[in-house]
């Protein structure tokens, strides 16, 4: 093994897979309840017929966590506030989330088409970055340490050995080897971040991959996982297993703290969309008994699309004329289902029960 030292490129990156066993008794254990659990997630997913409830919602979690592990930090209110086209954005950490999310969905839709590639990467984080994004050429790149500000790793440099890694690392997630998928998760998301391969925006773009990588096995049909959540929470644990599989090969605990958070957090999405579920059901119930003159089963499902609801929302649809829907918000309103604010000219009805579900950790 290569004596690593963290102020020097670490060219000497092994290419995958890891010469280390990686299927383990207790790995291949770990692997068999995260995949369960992963399964119930699946399953979870279509009890919301609109699937567009759940697209709209946890992914915009999941891109506030993400952005929160880089430091940019903006609050679940403001996100959805602002989630709509057409809404000013001020807030330079918000627009950075938001771009995520948007980032993350269009991923999502190229998958349909496409396959999980090095240029399907690059368009992701130019879309994070907002910036046409490349692979590295100029060297200076390294790691360093938020509260020490010491150097804890520096990625392998040259725009051609840049590219020999991730022509490997893009083989290895398309590679038919009997491998169990969510244990080459945990291996190409190492590969990824310790190649590095931009200047900016590697973390998030790793993060996205995680998921497209997920849907592209077919083991979730949309990117519903909130994921990031359990690495800022475990955030000092996820770097320093990161890194001793760097200095020490050590990839048993790396494999093992990852399949622990798709676990982990499998349980707790499939908790949140059982909750929402059970929220749309109440509200249909309290509608229908306080307002029945405008219930309507497309009404209550436009009502979780997103929890701050806009006129246009309504009309958009086709469903009601703007009067109709600007009276329909108004007796929601009156009921206590929705809470009206104006913020400058625009004016929203906030699904409050929904936001502070979403809200919940």
């Amino acid at each position: 093994m290569v004596k690593f030292d963290p102020n020097i490129p670490f060219n000497e990156l092994p290419f995958l897979p890891p010469k280390k066993d990686i299927e383990t008794s207790i790995i291949l254990k770990a692997c068999i309840e995260a995949n369960r659990e992963l399964a119930k997630l699946k399953v979870a997913e279509r009890l919301i017929p609109n699937q567009t409830v759940l697209i709209n919602s946890i992914p915009l979690l999941e891109s506030q966590a993400s952005s929160a592990i880089e430091n940019i930090v903006t609050t679940t209110d403001e996100l959805f506030e602002h989630a709509q086209e057409g809404i000013t954005v001020v807030n330079p950490a918000t627009k950075e989330t938001l771009r995520y999310r948007q980032a993350l969905y269009q991923g999502y839709k190229a998958l349909k088409t496409r396959p999980l590639t090095i240029a399907l990467i690059c368009d992701i984080c130019t879309t994070i970055r907002e910036a046409d994004t490349g692979i590295r050429k100029l060297p200076g790149t390294a790691l360093v340490n938020d509260l020490t500000h010491k150097v804890i790793y520096t990625p392998p440099e040259g725009e051609l050995l840049l590219q020999r890694l991730l022509t490997n690392w893009q083989e290895y997630l398309h590679k038919e080897d009997g491998i169990d998928p969510l244990i080459k998760l945990a291996v190409q998301h190492y590969q990824f971040e310790a190649i590095h391969p931009f200047t900016d925006g590697n973390g998030r773009t790793g993060r996205i991959i995680n998921l497209l990588y997920l849907i592209d096995k077919g083991l979730l049909d949309a990117p519903v996982l909130y994921l990031s959540n359990y690495i800022i929470e475990n955030k000092t644990q996820y770097y320093q297993k990161l890194l001793r599989v760097t200095t020490d090969e050590d990839w048993a605990s790396w494999v093992l703290f990852f399949l622990k958070a798709v676990q982990e957090t499998s349980i707790w999405t499939t908790k949140k969309i059982f909750a929402i579920q059970e929220l749309i059901k109440n509200a249909r119930e309290f509608i229908k008994s306080k307002a029945p003159h405008i219930y309507n089963k497309e009404l209550i499902e436009l009502l979780f699309i997103q929890p701050y609801v806009r006129i246009t929302n309504l009309v958009e649809t086709n469903l009601v004329g703007r009067d109709t829907a600007s009276k329909h918000l108004k007796i929601l309103s009156e009921i206590g289902f929705l809470k009206e604010v104006k913020r400058g000219r625009e004016k929203f009805f906030i699904n409050h029960q929904f936001l502070d579900l979403l809200k919940q950790k």
